[in-house]
């Protein structure tokens, strides 16, 4: 039987978290220019190795600016020839990032892991223009505050899974490489199981159960359903590695959902979720595919496909770093749907006994006897 994360008792949990700069510390990026490449112009380079960073225009200006160093000299006359093995470094200037939450609350904690209640709105890597406004900074401030209890091992708070930005609720994170390790096994795990046909799609033969609360648009008809539509990537504008998407010849997905509660005047559906595989947005792309798009969601639509298929970036117009403007169309970081990482059940790291960790649901993803019940307490 899984035993209950201590800290889900305690009247005051654990919280932590540091009001974010105003301006982040801006990024240096490094390539060493192989010897395969032909003779080029540093204009060349970059725009052509960093065509979806930045257009034509963008890096003239970053290079004119002084941004870029070629073996430790600044140079600003784009049509400088660069030569095999240069080491080239672009500055990106620091900039305000856009408003995020910076709390987090520990959910469980031994030496091994942590497992915090992420915020919706917290990116939990960088990325895009999220580079310091994550939940991994706010994870290494705090790790690095630490008196580390650890013997013979060097704290390294990291996330071992992703959340959507959107998506609020559980998120472990190893505080040891070895723990990292191990942990990142058990996700894999599940996944793998999916793409063994002789698995039989059972949701039940995994190391770790994760299970989701969600909002979702229209009124499901049955009471389960159990989705294993493959999940693959397609060319989609502001995206530069693509998006995923419902896709035939993509990878193998499971996801078993459950109707909690049926809101007919609404035209809601709250749904429980319980996933083997990870694939990246795979509760929103499932759920949209059986045209139960989650409430809020402003880029799945019905089908399991994006709102906007438009193909090409035709604004060719930059930002003040020279970067492209934000994409008009939306993207998988966008906010506004309710879906939440609500338990997590996994065997501990040494005693392989079950620990099941449960993050607070939000009001909105409630049933109404979970409402009723915590007013009544």
């Amino acid at each position: 039987m899984a035993n209950e994360s201590q800290a889900q008792s305690e009247s005051h949990p654990q919280v932590f978290g540091v009001p974010w700069p105003d301006l982040n510390d801006g990024i240096c990026y490094t390539d060493v220019v192989p010897a395969t490449v032909p003779e080029l112009t540093l204009i060349e380079f970059y725009s052509r190795k960093y065509k979806n960073s930045a257009p034509l225009q963008g890096w003239l200006q970053r290079i004119q600016n002084g941004q870029i160093k070629v073996g430790g000299r600044v140079l600003k006359d784009p049509d400088t020839i660069i030569s095999s093995g240069s080491e080239l470094v672009y500055h990106r200037v620091p900039w305000k990032e856009p408003d995020a939450p910076y709390m987090l609350q520990v959910l469980y904690e031994d030496d091994d892991m942590v497992a915090l209640n992420k915020p919706s709105g917290l990116q939990v890597l960088p990325g895009g223009l999220f580079q310091q406004r994550t939940v991994l900074t706010q994870l290494q401030w705090w790790g690095s505050k630490q008196s580390s209890s650890l013997t013979g091992q060097e704290s390294h708070p990291v996330p071992v899974h992703r959340l959507g930005r959107g998506t609020s609720g559980i998120l472990l994170c190893a505080k040891t490489k070895q723990a990292k390790t191990h942990l990142a096994e058990y996700f894999a795990d599940g996944t793998s199981l999916i793409g063994n046909r002789s698995s039989k799609l059972e949701l039940g033969s995994r190391k770790i159960i994760k299970i989701y609360r969600a909002l979702v648009t229209g009124i499901l008809a049955e009471d389960k359903v159990i989705i294993n539509q493959p999940i693959g990537v397609m060319r989609y504008p502001g995206v530069a590695k693509g998006l995923y998407v419902a896709l035939p010849s993509g990878k193998p997905a499971l996801s078993k959902v459950e109707v909690l509660e049926r809101d007919v005047l609404a035209n809601q559906t709250l749904v429980q979720v319980e996933i083997q595989s990870g694939r990246p947005h795979q509760i929103r792309i499932h759920l949209s595919f059986i045209g139960h798009p989650l409430f809020g969601d402003p880029l799945y639509i019905a089908g399991g496909q994006p709102r906007s298929f438009d193909s090409e970036l035709v604004d060719e117009s930059f930002e003040q770093d020279g970067g492209y403007q934000r994409p008009i169309n939306p993207v998988p970081g966008d906010c506004g749907y309710y879906l939440h990482a609500h338990q997590l059940v996994l065997p501990h790291l040494v005693t392989n006994e079950m620990i099941k960790i449960t993050a607070p649901l939000p009001p909105v993803l409630k049933t109404k006897d979970e409402a009723k019940g915590e007013a009544c307490d």
